[in-house]
């Protein structure tokens, strides 16, 4: 049985090195390769590089490719591991011409590391105030020629200087299922797991997707035929796997089925405020708009409009439920 420990190891080692072992994407990777032959013809550093979507899609890795491909080092960070100006300050004066600084969830950057960055990307230069009121003074400093990779699930929370400062702006969008089982085929040969193509195809279906999810569900299906089956992994193993962990057919998880039969039973279909959602089944409403929802509009079961969110009937088939109707208390227990 794996241990999460296991798991980083196993993740970092499942992770592509290049753009030819990326699946998917392939505007942006496209996009990317002439940046970064551009940007060496001329022996320049990178323009900023602004990527976004969904968790799970890929933006740090393609961040470790971009540096990689360049040649250069890169620096890992995230937005709420800067607390104070100092913090960014530090991090800067100690790159070299040419690396890269990568900050992952770039919004929840507080304003005053915001607009430290602000002369570092465009001028090369950290301003520092010494002293305080009539006799503060602002001291600068030259940084080397750094390229900052930043990456976002919320893009709309980026001030509007902020986000002009990315020469480069990308948009990861969710993968399609042929690109899942590929991904899921090269993870399963990484990590040495006999699994035929049926198999491969129920947990891509499963995957939400999302490459970070589908690796998950291999390993955790990869431990389940470990421990009550051997040999390869069928296709009926798999699903055993995936119902034990809550998972069917479509990838929905019971948070995801918490969601919709929620808003069709208690809100009568809706709609109904995030906010009032997230009391109801006692989840944070970030997590719900950040990881659930997404997936969950993806599959046309959930729409939000200016009142609220509403459930479809295409959901509504899913769970088994009449067409413009709620469901029992007892009904929705039952289906969770």
């Amino acid at each position: 049985m794996s241990t999460p420990d296991d798991d980083k190891v196993l993740d970092l080692a499942l992770r592509p090195n290049r753009f030819d072992e990326y699946v998917g994407q392939e505007q942006i990777k496209k996009n990317l390769f002439i940046l970064i032959q551009a940007a060496k013809k001329r022996k320049e550093p990178l323009e900023h590089i602004l990527i976004h979507g969904p968790s799970g899609l890929g933006k740090t890795t393609l961040a470790y490719i971009v540096a990689k491909e360049f040649g250069a080092g890169i620096r890992i960070t995230s937005g709420t591991a800067l607390e104070k100006a100092g913090d960014i300050g530090s991090i800067l004066t100690g790159l070299s011409d040419g690396d890269f600084l990568f900050i992952d969830e770039v919004h929840r950057l507080n304003k005053a590391v915001e607009e430290t960055l602000y002369p570092a990307m465009e001028n090369y230069q950290l301003d520092i105030i010494i002293g305080k009121g009539a006799s503060a003074k602002t001291l600068q400093v030259a940084l080397p020629h750094f390229t900052l990779i930043a990456a976002t699930t919320r893009t709309s929370l980026l001030a509007n200087p902020f986000r002009s400062r990315f020469g480069a702006q990308y948009k990861l969008d969710f993968y399609t299922n042929d690109e899942m089982k590929e991904i899921l085929r090269r993870s399963a040969q990484l990590l040495k797991v006999p699994i035929d193509n049926d198999a491969l195809d129920r947990v891509a279906r499963a995957s939400r997707f999302t490459p970070r999810i589908a690796n998950r569900l291999l390993k955790r299906v990869r431990d389940f035929s470990e421990v009550k089956h051997h040999g390869a992994i069928t296709e009926p193993i798999a699903q055993e796997a995936l119902a034990l962990l809550g998972i069917d057919e479509l990838g929905l998880e019971t948070t995801d089925r918490k969601i919709l039969l929620t808003i069709a039973d208690q809100f009568k279909g809706g709609p109904a405020g995030l906010k009032a959602v997230a009391a109801a089944i006692g989840e944070e409403d970030d997590t719900i708009e950040d990881v659930y929802e997404p997936y969950l509009m993806r599959l046309g079961f959930l729409t939000r409009t200016a009142r609220g969110r509403m459930v479809t009937d295409t959901a509504r088939k899913h769970l088994g439920l009449p067409a413009q109707a709620g469901i029992s208390t007892d009904a929705r227990q039952t289906l969770i």
